[in-house]
């Protein structure tokens, strides 16, 4: 039985030094930890005189034999006491009957994360102890030295930097055994971002920008613009999928997810401005066709194997003259010419263009397409990147 059973609370404090932290992993959410708990209380029933006043040490057989707290890990998925090459625990018995109780245990935690900033995120951990057994009237469980409690060696991790590491303490209510006095082994984690970086933004950068080149690349090479084309959005994918095969699956979004899936847009999009390109070409060159005189030896479908379009330079065209636009309500009527009559200088009159009229002129000068394109994307990329990076660092 516990020391002073039926009487008051027997105090027993805690202190902690942490080891390690040996892996931290975002698909299950948890920790891995290994530390050195040690527990301070007192049983008189133990006390024994001393001259020396000296010590006695004993080792985990005498543990069996004795009452000894029953701490436990809240939240704890796996945990065990390690034994090699004898069962690292160790009692410490002063003569006046106040006792150290020391184990080193590697336990494996719950650690409930928020990746909505991911990977420009920072985790809130802890570590909770709690007396199983015995509640707030049997068993008072406190920090032994206060904030100086917890201590930690030199720790390093991969794709993490611990920021800051912290004790606290309060009560845990269970409604049908009562009140339980709980301890918080707290740190906090920020993450590297240099790996990812390398890893998922560099080269979702690389991709992107390499979707621009089609803008300079002949609009009649429809082979080297789709494979391009192809190319990237393909490796956009892989890179998507392999991001998120290594998350949990959650029901948010994530940055990195903001930012891949809108460098995807861009480089889908490029392909969508080819398309458009190489329709508004075909077009045109449909419409002058029509309009002029097709050589004997012209073989349509061979010059549509090539490429996919009509190349007008195959084929003979005459000249037409400009329409100058007019204010009749029949474009194709020719305004009246009255030489005996100008207009009043410093006057112009414009009509503004219609839907149409602004398709046709779309069609007919297609390579507008690619020029807007080679300034619009950049722009538009790089002002997303800006806000993007603003907001999340």
């Amino acid at each position: 039985m516990r020391p002073g059973f039926g009487g008051s609370a027997i105090p027993v404090g805690i202190d902690v030094q942490v080891e390690s932290i040996d892996s931290i992993s975002e698909v299950n959410m948890d920790f891995t930890m290994t530390l050195y708990l040690r527990h301070y209380w007192k049983d008189e029933r133990l006390s024994f005189p001393s001259r020396t006043n000296q010590s006695r040490t004993f080792d985990s057989r005498l543990v069996k034999k004795i009452w000894v707290p029953d701490v436990f890990f809240v939240h704890s998925k796996r945990s065990f006491i390690h034994d090699t090459t004898m069962e690292n625990i160790m009692l410490r018995v002063y003569p006046d009957g106040n006792i150290l109780y020391s184990v080193r245990v590697t336990v494996t935690a719950l650690c409930s994360m928020d990746f909505s900033s991911f990977p420009l995120d920072t985790q809130n951990c802890s570590l909770e102890l709690e007396s199983y057994a015995y509640n707030e009237n049997d068993l008072m469980l406190y920090w032994k030295n206060g904030n100086d409690s917890l201590r930690t060696d030199e720790i390093v991790l991969s794709q993490f930097f611990i920021e800051h590491f912290h004790a606290s303490s309060g009560l845990a209510f269970y409604s049908s055994t009562g009140w339980y006095n709980r301890l918080f082994i707290n740190f906090i984690l920020r993450r590297h971002i240099f790996f990812f970086m390398l890893q998922t933004y560099f080269p979702t950068m690389l991709m992107v920008v390499l979707s621009w080149v089609s803008f300079w690349i002949d609009r009649r090479a429809v082979p080297a613009r789709v494979s391009l084309g192809i190319t990237t959005v393909l490796t956009m994918s892989t890179i998507i999928t392999g991001v998120s095969s290594s998350m949990p699956q959650v029901s948010y979004v994530k940055a990195v997810d903001i930012y891949l899936w809108t460098s995807f847009l861009f480089v889908f999009l490029s392909v969508i401005e080819y398309a458009a390109v190489n329709y508004c070409t075909t077009l045109e060159e449909m419409r002058k066709m029509k309009r002029g005189k097709i050589p004997s030896t012209f073989n349509a479908s061979q010059a549509m194997a090539f490429d996919g379009c009509f190349h007008d330079n195959d084929i003979e065209l005459t000249p037409f003259p400009r329409m100058a636009p007019t204010l009749t309500s029949d474009p194709l009527t020719p305004p009246p010419q009255n030489p005996d009559v100008r207009p009043t200088e410093g006057t112009r009159l414009r009509r503004q263009r219609s839907v149409r009229e602004n398709v046709d002129l779309l069609v007919s000068n297609s390579y507008m397409i690619d020029s807007y394109s080679r300034l619009a994307f950049p722009l538009s990329y790089l002002l997303f990147n800006t806000i993007y990076w603003s907001l999340y660092s």
